[in-house]
C-alpha cells in the first residue's frame, strides 16, 4: 500500500515539477556553441600560442639576448644566438617547449625588443609529443603581417610605466 501511495505521490508532484523545470528551459536561448563554426571570445587578459615578431621591414626583432628563456619559470625556452657578417644578432635556434610552458607571459614581459608576443589562439593540439615543440620557423609571423591592437596596448602599457620603448 506504501508503494502504491509512493508512486501516486511522483506522478501527481514529483512528475509536473520536473516538467516545469524542462518547460522552464525549454523556450530559453541555448547556451551551447556550434564550436567548429562559431569560436568562443576569450578574455582579453586569455595568453595562447606563442608568436616570433617581425619588424616592418620583415626582419626578426628576436636579437637572442636571452632574458625570456631567463624569465621562463617552467624552464620551457631554448635559444642559440648567431652573429652575421654585420655584427648584427639573431637566434640560430629558437624553441619553445609548449608542453613545459604554463602560459604565464613573463617571456613576452622580459623581452626588450617585443619579439615574442602570446597570441589569442587555443587551437595547437597534436598527434604526437615531438609536434609540441615549436622552433623558429613555427614561431615567426608571416610577413606582412596587419597590426594586432593587443600588441598596441602592451606598448601602451609599457610606455606608462616607464618601461623604454624598444627600437622599431
Amino acid at each position: 500500500m506504501r508503494d502504491i501511495i509512493r508512486s501516486i505521490r511522483n506522478v501527481f508532484f514529483s512528475m509536473p515539477s520536473g516538467m516545469a523545470v524542462t518547460f522552464k528551459h525549454l523556450f530559453k536561448k541555448p547556451v551551447t556553441l556550434d564550436y567548429p563554426a562559431k569560436k568562443n571570445e576569450m578574455s582579453p587578459r586569455y595568453r595562447g600560442l606563442h608568436y616570433l615578431e617581425r619588424y616592418d621591414d620583415g626582419t626578426e626583432r628576436c636579437v637572442c639576448c636571452g632574458l625570456c628563456a631567463s624569465a621562463c619559470p617552467a624552464d620551457a625556452i631554448y635559444m642559440e644566438p648567431q652573429e652575421n657578417e654585420k655584427g648584427e644578432r639573431s637566434a640560430k635556434v629558437y624553441e619553445i617547449n609548449m608542453i613545459r610552458c604554463i602560459f604565464c607571459g613573463f617571456c613576452e614581459e622580459a623581452c626588450p625588443e617585443e619579439a615574442i608576443i602570446l597570441g589569442r589562439e587555443y587551437e595547437f593540439s597534436e598527434y604526437d609529443r615531438d609536434s609540441f615543440i615549436y622552433d623558429k620557423e613555427k614561431l615567426l609571423v608571416d610577413h606582412p603581417r596587419k597590426e594586432n591592437r593587443f600588441k598596441r596596448i602592451l606598448r601602451r602599457i609599457r610606455r606608462v610605466y616607464g618601461v623604454p620603448e624598444a627600437n622599431q
